[in-house]
């Protein structure tokens, strides 16, 4: 009966956060809720982005898993420069511009992937 009480109680408490972090979210009261709430979706979609590209890899012969990985490490090059910068030892990020750099990218590779199932994979679309 402790233990059911004990992980009742853990339940509820945990619920009572994500009930909080998902209000936060809608209404951000400051830069520390928006900061979390960026990050959240970043991460999110990032690991979309991640599972689109190792399902689009499969997809590929060798000469174009190497097309596709050459233009992801020229994407990421690209975002980390548009949505990042180092100064003073430290590193600052635009989770928003992170974000949205991603859902472009996870557009891109979903499409390919369409395009790959449907009539065939063009490498120089990769």
């Amino acid at each position: 009966m402790r233990k059911t009480l004990l992980s009742l109680t853990a339940l509820t408490s945990g619920l009572l956060c994500a009930g909080h972090a998902l209000a936060a979210c809608e209404k951000p009261r400051n830069a520390f809720d928006s900061v979390y709430c960026l990050s959240t979706e970043y991460a999110q979609v990032d690991r979309e982005l991640n599972q689109e590209f190792g399902t689009l890899r499969k997809l590929l012969n060798d000469g174009q898993k190497a097309a596709l990985k050459k233009s992801q490490l020229a994407w990421i090059k690209d975002r980390d420069a548009q949505c990042s910068y180092e100064r003073d030892g430290g590193y600052f990020v635009n989770l928003q511009c992170a974000v949205d750099k991603t859902q472009e990218r996870l557009g891109v590779l979903r499409e390919r992937e369409r395009e790959c199932q449907s009539t065939g994979c063009v490498e120089a679309k990769l």
